[in-house]
């Protein structure tokens, strides 16, 4: 469980960047409910509270937000009313979206408070999983 949950938040977390080596807190992203439910078992595993966990749904203006946070509520187990502010992106006519429907329900960010340690133990479990491994292409 802890390699796949490392491995899935490297490919789709937040990850700190050279113009922002300090900002190492865990934060993932999503709308995929199966990677969702695995990440909340990888922190689990990890060690982390449940209670530790914020979750925030990211979804269109166009959308109906509220029964998206129902709907992702209903899944990781939190009330709605634990959730924090729904981010609405805005609407853009020219763009030509295909995640529309009743199956949108935009993506679930869930973030670790305080979590600069786990942060760490998830690069140094990926740096580890890289160890003697050749580089790709040979």
């Amino acid at each position: 469980m802890v390699l796949v949950g490392a491995a899935i938040y490297w490919a789709e977390g937040t990850k700190a960047k050279p113009w922002r080596p300090n900002d190492c807190r865990v934060r993932f992203v999503n709308s995929d409910p199966a990677l969702i439910t695995l990440f909340l078992r990888f922190v689990a595993a990890m060690g982390v509270p449940r209670a530790d966990l914020r979750f925030r749904v990211s979804i269109h203006e166009s959308a109906d937000a509220l029964e998206a946070v129902r709907w992702w509520s209903a899944l990781v187990g939190v009330s709605p009313e634990d959730f924090q502010p729904t981010v609405l992106k805005r609407h853009r006519p020219t763009t030509n979206r295909r995640n529309t429907g009743d199956g949108y329900r935009g993506c679930l960010a869930v973030e670790v408070a305080r979590s600069s340690r786990l942060y760490w133990k998830i690069e140094g479990i990926m740096k580890g999983m890289g160890d003697g491994m050749p580089p790709p292409g040979r």
